[in-house]
């Protein structure tokens, strides 16, 4: 593991500033992206009219909750390069979602971009606990995904030797791992569990191998999945945070000094919490859905995005910028069964306080009786031997006791052979909605 943060001389100024250089910084860039969006946009030129509100108007960063949010479907309505601000030739780079819901929602860079992408996510490594000369293993997947290259460009500019692995074919991210001898990973936090039990089934130790920091994003986890993949790899594990629609990864990231938030990069975003059913601001340090806009971005800026994690704002600790804590839910991920409102994370904590479960799950909603209902299924830990019929019901019986304490709600709990639930390799499949659908 490695515990040392990095020395105040290795920072850039900005990260260490007053908080008064770092807001006069914000509000200056705030009125440009503002007035970028408006003139070379038209679907903010429209929208900031019909709100009745206009960026030379803004004389104070509080002005910006009086701007219309900007959601998923926006981007969807104006697919592919509607929400472009500069000309098609001037975009030197393409990323997109995967569309399963709907058109893909597609976001673009110019070269100043990716720059400042590179320089973010090169910032976050070093807050991490990433040096130069470092060896970095690249496990998120790349392509029109942020993440492999996201990762990939920042490992370049903090001056790593990259392994660009992408995602799948764990076995040979073992070999390479095991063979190369990276200081630090990059993946998913379900995939990084999947190298565990690959390690334990060749019938290697993953608490031997080089393995420093491990910097994971992409899917909200728990502290107590941090602790999980802490004990399998003997490394520390931290939380990287970003989304395409804002840049991609790097928006944010745990200090490895204090590992006690994500540090929001405060010179390149605005961060708002709002409620998320009336869309109202609420206090710092409280709970609600975190709102970013965008403060340097050129050929993609975006304001005031309904990103639907939730979250809350505090100070900062390690760097002068506010922190935002672990998002362990979504606003669209709550699953409400039978009046009771359930976070995926919220199961996820009561499994891994079991010693004798394995944190592989998924949850089932299916109708019984035209109610909904909810199985949840789970793994006994390949390490504790065979577990009679006996054992395993008892496991399930006092998996769906915690439930019942923790969450008022009946569920079912089903012990899966170890393998069974499949194992992501990039972010997990926690939910199998069975209910049929009008």
């Amino acid at each position: 593991m490695r515990s040392a943060g990095a020395a105040k001389h290795d920072l850039d100024p900005i990260e260490i500033a007053s908080r008064d250089e770092i807001t006069a910084l914000q509000l200056e860039r705030l009125r440009w992206t503002l007035k970028h969006a408006y003139e070379n946009v038209r679907h903010y030129r429209d929208a900031f009219d019909q709100a009745g509100v206009h960026p030379d108007e803004v004389t104070d960063l509080r002005d910006l909750a009086r701007f219309p949010f900007t959601v998923k479907d926006d981007l969807r309505q104006n697919y592919p390069f509607g929400l472009f601000a500069v000309p098609r030739e001037q975009v030197m780079r393409i990323h997109a979602s995967s569309g399963t819901t709907g058109r893909p929602t597609v976001v673009g860079y110019t070269a100043r971009d990716v720059s400042t992408w590179a320089d973010l996510m090169a910032r976050s490594m070093r807050a991490a606990g990433g040096r130069k000369g470092d060896i970095v293993h690249v496990a998120y997947g790349y392509g029109l995904f942020t993440g492999g290259l996201g990762a990939h460009y920042g490992a370049e500019r903090l001056g790593c030797t990259v392994i660009p692995m992408s995602g799948g074919q764990t076995a040979r991210q073992v070999q390479l791992i095991s063979d190369f001898r990276p200081d630090m990973i990059m993946v998913t936090p379900s995939y990084m569990l999947a190298i565990g039990d690959e390690f334990e089934r060749q019938g290697l130790d993953p608490r031997a191998t080089s393995l420093k920091v491990g910097l994971h994003g992409a899917e909200p986890w728990t502290n107590a999945m941090r602790q999980e993949i802490e004990q399998r790899f003997a490394m520390d594990a931290i939380d990287l945070y970003g989304l395409s629609e804002i840049i991609g990864p790097g928006v944010s990231c745990e200090c490895i000094e204090s590992k006690d938030g994500l540090h929001i990069w405060e010179d390149h975003f605005y961060p708002e919490i709002v409620d998320p059913a009336t869309g109202r601001p609420v206090a710092d340090g409280q709970t609600g859905e975190l709102v970013l806009t965008s403060l340097t971005k050129e050929a993609f800026p975006i304001i005031r995005y309904r990103t639907r994690d939730l979250t809350r704002l505090l100070p900062g600790t390690a760097r002068s910028m506010r922190r935002m804590e672990k998002v362990t839910g979504r606003t669209d991920d709550m699953l409400i069964i039978r009046g009771v409102n359930v976070f995926p994370s919220q199961i996820e904590e009561l499994i891994l306080k079991d010693s004798h479960l394995s944190p592989h799950y998924v949850l089932e909603i299916y109708r019984r009786d035209h109610l909904d209902a909810l199985d949840v299924v789970v793994e006994p830990r390949p390490d504790l031997g065979d577990y009679d019929e006996a054992t395993q019901r008892a496991c399930a019986q006092n998996l769906s006791r915690a439930i019942k304490s923790y969450l008022g709600l009946s569920v079912g709990v089903r012990m899966a052979e170890v393998g069974e639930i499949e194992r992501s390799v990039g972010k997990a499949r926690r939910v199998i909605d069975m209910r049929v659908k009008a």
